[in-house]
């Protein structure tokens, strides 16, 4: 069903109200935008699916008590940015959630497995995917792109079922508490803009000094951006802050020296972004960004890691888990540095599957060798 009206929304609101599953996704754009800019958003219920025009719909608020209704489960696949959509538009993180992604990866599926691909394993059904690069702000829109928006949905509510059943027989349902925790916090959707630095491109060209003006300039960017509602990088490219953080520039002839940023900035920008950048670069040590290198080597920790690695894909296969899912490269780097307490492979189920194991390893109580050109674990 087509809903282009308000009436029609709260109609599917009360319909909905006694169904135990609310699958959703979303088609947007974000282009041109610093928020993404919702296109449509598709829903199913035990009974029906719908593909709701945003354009068309005066009030999207009205599904909130819906979204927020703890007897009814939302079903997404990789839903980070449809929830953010709706964290923005309706002003709700939907709860309970369950995401088919997520909980592919718990039951030996690769991490990060399309939506296709995971139809096709659990319903045995091939989908389509040619509106998948489509213009979805233009109206009409045609048959097969409100097709392919229904698919995105349909399916959820039969994968839900499948999985969940899945994961109560391997004792994993209780798993999932703590992967799909980020979803559903608040600061999961909201940008800092005093650590966006760190996701520049080429920032680990910099010294530490020069850091601490690319926190500046990132920050100033982000806030920018998000104002005027244009993507970061037109307001500055990460090449072009990286570059200016390298020229150290305390003049605006000196910023404009960088390369297009003559073009991009005006004089009242370049202004504060001088000032910013002399403050930042006047500031004592203490107060610049620690670096925090994770790609430098370091021979006793890598030999550590490569013996770690090689038991954490062991047990990935004895128990048909994704080995990402089980436990990350850069968790293993920490642990081998002695670093327990923040690692999260050393909490909650991964802990008790593998971590204990691990550091076992690392503290001599156990060690590896090569059987048949397996690895096994023997106690010295």
């Amino acid at each position: 069903m087509y809903i282009a009206s308000q009436s029609e929304l709260e109609a599917f609101v009360e319909r909905s109200r006694s169904s135990h599953v609310l699958a959703i996704d979303t088609e947007f754009l974000r282009e041109k935008t610093y928020y993404p800019k919702l296109c449509l958003l598709q829903m199913a219920t035990d009974d029906e699916d719908v593909v709701v025009d945003p354009f068309a719909v005066e009030d999207l608020t009205v599904l909130k008590p819906l979204l927020l209704d703890e007897g009814i489960m939302k079903v997404f696949h990789s839903g980070r940015q449809d929830i953010e959509i709706i964290f923005y538009e309706i002003g709700c993180i939907p709860q309970p959630l369950f995401d088919t992604q997520v909980a592919a990866a718990l039951l030996g599926r690769l991490q990060q497995v399309g939506y296709g691909a995971l139809v096709h394993s659990v319903c045995g059904v091939r989908l389509k995917k040619m509106d998948s690069f489509t213009d979805w702000s233009a109206r009409p829109l045609s048959e097969s792109q409100l097709s392919y928006a229904r698919e995105d949905v349909i399916y959820l509510p039969q994968m839900y079922e499948a999985m969940t059943s899945e994961l109560e027989e391997k004792g994993r349902l209780s798993w999932l508490d703590a992967e799909l925790e980020p979803l559903t916090l608040v600061e999961t959707y909201q940008e800092d803009e005093r650590e966006r630095f760190r996701r520049l491109k080429h920032v680990t060209q910099l010294n530490q000094r020069q850091m601490a003006v690319a926190r500046e300039l990132a920050a100033w960017r982000e806030i920018a951006a998000r104002t005027r509602n244009i993507p970061r990088k037109w307001v500055l490219t990460d090449e072009q802050i990286v570059e200016a953080c390298k020229r150290e520039p305390r003049t605006i002839d000196d910023l404009f020296m960088v390369r297009g940023v003559r073009e991009r900035v005006s004089t009242r920008d370049a202004r504060q972004i001088v000032e910013l950048v002399c403050s930042a670069l006047d500031s004592p040590p203490s107060a610049w960004p620690e670096i925090v290198n994770a790609n430098r080597n370091e021979a006793n920790v890598d030999v550590q890691v490569d013996m770690l690695m090689a038991l954490v894909h062991m047990c990935a296969q004895q128990n048909d888990i994704a080995v990402p899912t089980l436990a990350s490269h850069s968790d293993l780097t920490e642990i081998a540095r002695g670093h327990y307490k923040d690692a999260n492979v050393m909490k909650g189920w991964r802990r008790e599957l593998i971590g204990n194991d691990l550091r076992d390893l690392l503290e001599g109580r156990t060690r590896l060798r090569i059987e048949a050109g397996k690895p096994l674990v023997e106690t010295p």
